[in-house]
């Protein structure tokens, strides 16, 4: 989805047979350029909800791109193959809209918690590429505003990061083939450790950048599967008894 200048949040939610009271906020990638909804906003989405998780995809605003499809390509190729003469595109513009959007998302969501069947100490955020960039910083965000408690963080940047105060439990996957961060080492793992946060790294010896919920045959294919099976290993798939 292109152009997107009004953010909104849908909502995927479980079974009540099968609802566990987690919730995770899917926040899809696309370089702030449009955002990957069929790829990793919708069916991510959907994966999570049969697992009894509350799911809820965030279309965000991206900055404006043009409308006609060959000039979209033209634009497109300004980021991802650039020649000396291009003006590059500056995708900082877009990760602040986008960090707004993704906080106005978790805070209807905890305000809604109830409501929804959700435990509002169990309310995580997905990101991928883009959207594990916009994931992080809310994460990384100073003052008093909601924070996730857990975040799954997919082919974003590896970069170090500075790190005060507490950080949320952290899944991470990356493939070793990902043309635009398999090559940056592991900095932010290390920053994430060195700030006292747990976090855990799938690094998989193939799947490009945005496997997302296509299947190819690669390592790469299991990273959802294993991110369940962390949320389970953290504690945050577990139904309270009630008394």
């Amino acid at each position: 989805m292109r152009n997107v200048t009004q953010p909104t949040l849908l909502p995927v939610l479980p079974d009540k047979e099968v609802a566990t009271g987690a919730a995770v906020i899917v926040v899809p990638g696309g370089g702030f350029q449009f955002v990957s909804i069929d790829n990793e906003g919708y069916p991510i989405a959907q994966w999570l909800a049969d697992r009894g998780i509350a799911a809820f995809v965030l279309k965000y605003r991206v900055m404006e791109t043009p409308a006609p499809e060959d000039e979209f390509s033209v634009h497109m190729d300004r980021m991802f193959a650039p020649t000396p003469d291009t003006v590059p595109i500056d995708i900082r513009e877009g990760l602040s809209v986008a960090v707004v959007d993704a906080q106005a998302a978790l805070e209807l969501v905890e305000a809604r918690s109830e409501a929804w069947g959700i435990d509002a100490s169990r309310i995580g955020m997905l990101g991928f590429s883009a959207g594990a960039m916009t994931t992080l910083g809310i994460t990384l965000k100073d003052g008093d505003a909601p924070r996730p408690d857990f975040i799954g963080y997919i082919y974003g940047p590896m970069t170090p990061v500075d790190i005060s105060g507490e950080v949320p439990p952290m899944f991470a996957a990356l493939a070793a083939d990902d043309s635009l961060f398999g090559d940056q080492g592991f900095g932010l793992v290390e920053s994430w450790k060195d700030g006292g946060g747990a976090v855990e790294l799938h690094y998989y010896a193939s799947g490009g950048h945005g496997f997302g919920s296509y299947k190819r045959g690669v390592t790469a294919d299991g990273w959802f599967d294993q991110f369940i099976c962390w949320m389970k290993a953290q504690g945050l798939l577990d139904i309270p008894v009630e008394e």
